[in-house]
């Protein structure tokens, strides 16, 4: 088990704190340092079942100023994501066969 995580967003602390206290043995990506690679991504979003729209936080600075209005193709918004990792949804926990965006936090039990 992964758990994409940003130390500086509190739902990314609540998600790690619940992974912690569930015993189970899970490693640690700090994405924003870390990023993730095209193809993983990919999986990512194929374990969520997510188009990568819906993947993007819609509200950090870099979106606004950079990407909102443009009707981009998912391969622009993987490439957007990749390039500012930033913009990707958080805190994300992925199985070998399935992810969950931990938005609550509570949603991560899903996969215990």
């Amino acid at each position: 088990m992964k758990i994409y995580h940003n130390p500086r967003c509190r739902k990314s602390r609540e998600g790690l704190q619940i992974l912690e206290e569930s015993g189970k043995d899970f490693q640690v990506i700090k994405y924003l340092v870390e990023v993730p690679s095209k193809e993983e991504l990919k999986s990512i979003l194929e374990k969520l079942d997510y188009k990568p729209a819906e993947l993007v936080r819609k509200t950090e600075k870099v979106w606004k100023e950079n990407y909102k209005g443009k009707n981009l193709s998912d391969d622009e918004l993987i490439e957007a994501m990749l390039t500012y990792p930033k913009l990707i949804e958080r805190p994300i926990v992925v199985t070998s066969v399935k992810a969950v965006v931990g938005r609550p936090p509570e949603k991560i039990k899903e996969l215990f």
